[in-house]
């Protein structure tokens, strides 16, 4: 054979190559995953299920990279980042966006549901709702997993709401704020990322979360007492950009939403199985664990009340159909 023809046969062969890795290339499609939490938190764990699913299910097709403990955004800042598919996947706290809709704040409406069993009825009830106001800033919800219920952490003994008057009190969403302000607490905004620091610094004294926030944060070095309120159960959505979803093939599309079935099945379970090793957790590094007296109790009972009563005004015929078929289930 000839040199220009070996030449020819080399040019042939290094652009079949090339093509065959580009096709290669085009056939995998990568995503960006922001959450907030520690790649400990059961949230996180619950993430990385979820994507080994998918890996398996598209025969690695459709890869998903997990950015957790707020690395690529900040809390309130992803959901923000999915929309203009900076990132095409995230996780968020729903009720963190309540001030942008009523809605997003519905399941932290104090003592409206307030046990595992009653959080997933009010999920039911509000999730055709939710995928409704999310398609509309063109988003998919895929799934959504709850915290444990919440309560108040305080560097002192609560015995009356009144006893909160003065505290500078984490919050993380408009229903916390409009607690501490109801209490006469001085309310902080702090993401989950950044508490422990807030707590050594002294930015704040007390804190209302759950006790998986509280053990991811060692609560236990700045403060002593948790009052298991169970106020109410916040859940974390998992959602999609919708254009990015929908550019994936029919069969990627199908394992997306059995891999987030999964993860909200199993993502429940975890939550529930971890409740109470959480508090456990909080009283082996020397927390006072306790539910609130009963005072304190029908304080925030009236602050719960109160706080309904804004949610459905906010909210309008649309959240009082939600509520009404709620307490229906």
């Amino acid at each position: 054979m000839s040199q220009n023809r070996l030449r020819l046969a080399a040019r042939a062969a290094v652009a079949i190559l090339a093509f065959a890795l580009c096709g290669l290339a085009s056939a995998q499609t990568k995503w960006d995953m922001p959450t907030a939490y520690p790649p400990s938190n059961y949230h996180t764990e619950n993430i990385a299920q979820f994507v080994a699913d998918l890996d398996a299910a598209t025969g690695g097709k459709l890869k998903i990279t997990v950015h957790n403990n707020a690395s690529l955004f900040k809390a309130n800042e992803i959901k923000r980042a999915v929309q203009s598919n900076q990132a095409q996947i995230g996780e968020i706290l729903i009720s963190a966006y309540a001030n942008e809709d009523p809605l997003f704040g519905l399941d932290s409406v104090p003592f409206l549901a307030t046990s595992y069993a009653d959080a997933e009825k009010l999920w039911k009830a509000s999730r055709k709702a939710l995928d409704e106001h999310f398609a509309k800033q063109g988003l998919k919800v895929l799934y959504a997993v709850p915290w444990p219920p919440q309560g108040i952490y305080s560097n002192k003994p609560l015995n009356t709401i009144a006893d909160m008057k003065g505290l500078k009190m984490r919050t993380y969403n408009p229903a916390t704020s409009r607690i501490a302000e109801l209490a006469g607490a001085q309310p902080v905004t702090i993401q989950a990322a950044e508490l422990a620091q807030a707590m050594a610094t002294g930015a704040v004294n007390a804190n209302m979360t759950s006790a998986a926030t509280g053990y991811d944060s060692k609560a236990w070095e700045q403060v002593k007492y948790f009052y298991d309120a169970q106020a109410w159960v916040p859940k974390n959505v998992v959602f999609v950009n919708q254009k990015a979803f929908d550019a994936l093939d029919k069969a990627q599309q199908d394992a997306v939403l059995k891999a987030a079935a999964a993860a909200e099945s199993r993502g429940w379970k975890l939550s529930e199985e971890k409740a109470k090793w959480y508090l456990d957790q909080l009283k082996k590094n020397g927390m006072t664990v306790a539910p609130p007296s009963p005072t304190f109790t029908a304080d925030l009972k009236k602050v719960g009340e109160t706080m309904t009563s804004e949610w459905v005004k906010q909210a309008g015929p649309e959240g009082q159909a939600i509520v009404d078929a709620y307490k229906k289930m």
